[in-house]
């Protein structure tokens, strides 16, 4: 296992800023917002820590803290300027938020380091600081798709006019999707660029947007669990298809466009629709299992039923 665990580090790290990427635009999603501003989240973040570490000389955690704080923020002044919009229009906005994030880091002079981008990042950050932040965050998000909240979050997605009549505030609820969304964008970038030490303008910007999309297509875009199973997929999925060369990106391409018209509800919504049609079937096989009275008898009545009707 320890084998296993060194050999794969960079993977294991990798699936863990790709979970917090994913969800970042998963969020909002569950919440009818079609955004991708926490993949422009990630970028600020990862420049962002690499800034404060290198230039402030600034701990691991408190890099983590301002740089979620000030994505978080980012990205809900962004959400207050487009909340107007919907669909495809709130999806373009968000991209060319993502585009913009990328020529700011080329041209962004020594700050940004240009082209060539930042390196150098060592700080304390470890593994288990990691894990942690990822289970805080796994953590929350599953509670968010539960009881109350689960619900009113389920009710802003399918039918906003009827949640509002409800009492329950839309715009608030959408705003913080988008407030949410640059937390976990941010997280995953400062991570991300304590864990490699370097970053660079072709680590940001449109294939982040890509990346994360089709994480939670194929993995399953209304649960946390779907984002995990689309994080583990994607990042471990070109290291397996390695074994076939030059022809890897192809093999990875068709999988995904297959997936994508196959599975409309992601491989967790297989399983989801897979296990209560197994349930359905069971409770069907018990009712037919019991007996049912002879013809021309009448059922039989609860004890208790017959108590009160002679009673009465």
């Amino acid at each position: 296992m320890s084998a296993f665990y060194f050999t794969n580090l960079v993977l294991i790290q990798a699936t863990m800023t790709g979970l917090l990427l994913a969800l970042s635009v998963q969020v909002p999603l569950r919440m009818g917002v079609f955004s991708f501003a926490g993949a422009g989240a990630y970028g600020i973040g990862c420049y962002a820590g690499a800034i404060l570490v290198l230039d402030y000389e600034m701990g691991a955690i408190p890099t983590i803290v301002l740089t979620c704080i000030g994505t978080g923020l980012v990205v809900l002044v962004l959400g207050i300027l487009i909340q107007r919009l919907n669909g495809l229009y709130l999806a373009m906005a968000t991209v060319a938020f993502c585009l913009i994030i990328s020529v700011i880091a080329i041209n962004g002079g020594t700050l940004t380091g240009g082209s060539t981008g930042r390196y150098g990042v060592i700080s304390d950050f470890t593994m288990g600081g990691m894990f942690a932040i990822t289970g805080v965050v796994l953590l929350l998000v599953a509670l968010s798709e539960r009881g109350k909240l689960g619900r009113r979050v389920d009710a802003v997605r399918e039918d906003p006019e009827l949640a509002a009549s409800m009492g329950i505030n839309v715009r608030r609820y959408r705003l913080t999707a988008f407030a949410v969304s640059g937390v976990l964008g941010g997280a995953a970038g400062a991570m991300n660029i304590l864990v490699r030490s370097a970053v660079s303008p072709l680590d940001i910007g449109f294939p982040l947007i890509v990346l994360a999309l089709t994480m939670i297509i194929v993995g399953g875009s209304l649960s946390w669990k779907g984002a995990v199973v689309g994080a583990l997929i994607f990042t471990w999925l070109p290291d397996v298809l390695a074994v076939v060369g030059q022809w890897q990106e192809l093999i990875y391409g068709v999988i995904v466009a297959l997936a994508a018209v196959l599975l409309p509800r992601g491989l967790y919504g297989i399983y989801v629709d897979t296990k209560r049609g197994v349930q359905r079937k069971r409770r069907e096989s018990r009712a037919a299992e019991k007996p049912q009275p002879p013809a021309g008898e009448p059922a039989s009545v609860p004890a208790g039923r017959l108590e009160m009707e002679a009673q009465s």
